[in-house]
C-alpha cells in the first residue's frame, strides 16, 4: 500500500504542481511538503491535514486490526 506521503505527491503531480506551489497554497515551507512526501515523522499532523485538503484527498481514521 501506498504511504500518506506517497498519496500527497501522486496527487500533488497529478495537479501539476511544484512542492513550491503547493507549499505557497498551504503556507509553508517547500521543505516541509518534501518532508511529508518522504514520510517524515516531523510534519505536524495540522499541516498533513492542510496539505491533503490542498490536493483533494479525504483523510479517515480506523480502528486497527477490525
Amino acid at each position: 500500500t501506498e504511504s500518506f506521503g506517497q498519496r500527497v505527491r501522486d496527487r500533488r503531480q497529478q495537479l501539476e504542481l511544484t512542492q513550491s506551489a503547493l507549499a505557497d497554497v498551504v503556507g509553508v515551507n517547500r521543505r516541509v511538503i518534501g518532508e511529508l512526501e518522504r514520510g517524515k515523522p516531523s510534519v505536524q499532523l495540522s499541516i498533513a491535514l492542510r496539505v491533503a485538503e490542498a490536493v483533494g484527498l479525504d483523510v479517515a481514521l480506523h480502528e486497527r486490526g477490525r
